[in-house]
């Protein structure tokens, strides 16, 4: 992997594995090879990710470079020379949220911040910004039971943040939550670790999903299986911040696509180009998205998410969920952790009804899941298509998510803009 591009001696690796393999040990005591002549590094200033289906030893990677795991053969280095136990260097998420339930959220922070021999003063001081950080502040004595799953892994990001790590690995951090959160904290993350002169300098990043490499990661490595072995090493060079919904970023997607084609990935679906950037509709109405445009155009059209949640006493992730979804429709902008209205916005909320229908769908009809079925639809205009056809579709297209839900809020949304029509009985919809 060190051949893919040429290393400028500031871009030292700061952790770094050399044909590495690790061998575990069957039921009836025959080795079985997990990876095999494993070489990569994780320079400064950059999101590494392993990409790669079930069983090729992603995380096998990850905890032997954090120390937590011996290699059975080859050597990982950190700043140059021998690691010898924990690498000091690393910070971990995990895919479980890895909370104690007893404790309240700052107490879960301040355990791992008491483990570091910290003053208790820099231990509270710790704590508290990085609850602030992750948007968590008023909910420091709050108990993960009373959190949702979005918050609680805010707090696994917090109490890796709060150790001031130079790398923080990413082990599928974002699979236990819905899509919408997920896409939420991943912009977290990145924002968190744009900011230059500060820790984490550099992410390392374990994930089975190919749009979430492309959105976050610099260098992807695509892993194979039985044993993992690197197939490819693809650089993206997209600037930060990246959109979903950009041709650049779709078209890395499909490289990645193109490189895993007829090899199984059990845990991702494999998609053609066009289904890979179907956009993941949140359950929300257009009264809550025309209410979040009205506010905005009340505060200079510009306010951070965070007084946007308080202002509105609303829970956090319901809120995020009504941005998103005014940004799918391109009526505002997400800028790190403000929400700006766009032109479109504007020209929205200062029209009429009748001409808030006729812009709301032409947005509609700039997403994917509107214009397929639209399309459709010309071809069927008499008889129509039944319901469960579509959310078929959907359930395919995206297999984590309810495709009930996503389909009412289709029918939903081309109901506000006058796009579609379905017929409660007949269970179809048609043009309207």
């Amino acid at each position: 992997m060190s051949n893919d591009t040429v290393i400028a001696p500031e871009a030292t690796a700061i952790c770094e594995a050399r044909h590495i393999s690790r061998d575990f040990m069957t039921p009836d005591g025959h080795p079985y090879r997990v990876i095999d002549d494993i070489s990569l590094e994780v320079r400064p200033n950059e999101v590494v990710a392993l990409l790669g289906p079930s069983g090729c030893g992603k995380s096998t990677i990850l905890r032997i470079l954090a120390g937590l795991l011996p290699a059975t053969e080859g050597e990982v280095l950190y700043r140059g020379k021998p690691l010898m136990g924990m690498n000091p260097a690393v910070s971990i998420v995990f895919q479980t949220f890895a909370l104690f339930p007893w404790m309240t959220v700052v107490e879960n922070l301040e355990v791992a911040l008491k483990a570091a021999n910290l003053s208790k003063e820099e231990v509270s001081k710790r704590a508290a910004d990085a609850i602030k950080s992750v948007g968590l502040a008023g909910f420091e004595e709050a108990y993960p039971r009373e959190l949702s799953g979005g918050m609680k892994q805010r707090v696994g990001i917090a109490r890796a943040l709060s150790v001031n790590p130079e790398i923080l690995f990413l082990d599928e951090p974002f699979s236990q939550v819905d899509a919408l959160t997920g896409e939420a904290l991943r912009a977290d993350v990145m924002d968190l670790w744009s900011v230059k002169d500060q820790n984490p300098s550099s992410i390392l990043l374990v994930s089975h999903d190919v749009m979430e490499v492309a959105y976050m990661a610099d260098r992807i490595v695509v892993l194979s299986t039985k044993p993992g072995r690197v197939r490819a090493v693809l650089r993206n060079d997209l600037p930060h911040p990246r959109s979903y919904r950009s041709s650049e970023l779709v078209y890395i997607v499909d490289q990645l696509h193109g490189i895993i084609t007829g090899h199984e990935m059990p845990d991702a679906l494999p998609l053609t180009p066009s289904a890979a950037a179907v956009e993941v509709l949140p359950e929300v109405s257009s009264s809550e998205i025309i209410g979040l445009l009205e506010y905005l155009q009340g505060h200079i059209g510009l306010q951070n998410i965070f007084q946007i949640a308080a202002d509105s006493h609303r829970e956090f992730g319901d809120v995020i969920k009504v941005v998103k979804a005014a940004e799918l429709l391109d009526f505002v902008d997400t800028p790190g952790q403000l929400v700006s209205i766009t032109s479109t916005g504007k020209h929205f909320v200062n029209a009429n009804q009748e001409e808030r229908k006729v812009i709301w769908r032409q947005q509609l009809l700039r997403l994917r899941l509107f214009r397929a079925v639209f399309d459709m639809l010309t071809t069927k205009r008499e008889a129509g298509i039944p319901a469960e056809e579509i959310i078929n579709k959907i359930a395919i297209i995206m297999p984590q998510e309810r495709p009930d839900r996503i389909f009412a809020t289709f029918v939903r949304w081309a109901r506000f803009g006058d796009l579609l029509a379905y017929d409660e009985d007949t269970k179809k919809l048609y043009l309207q």
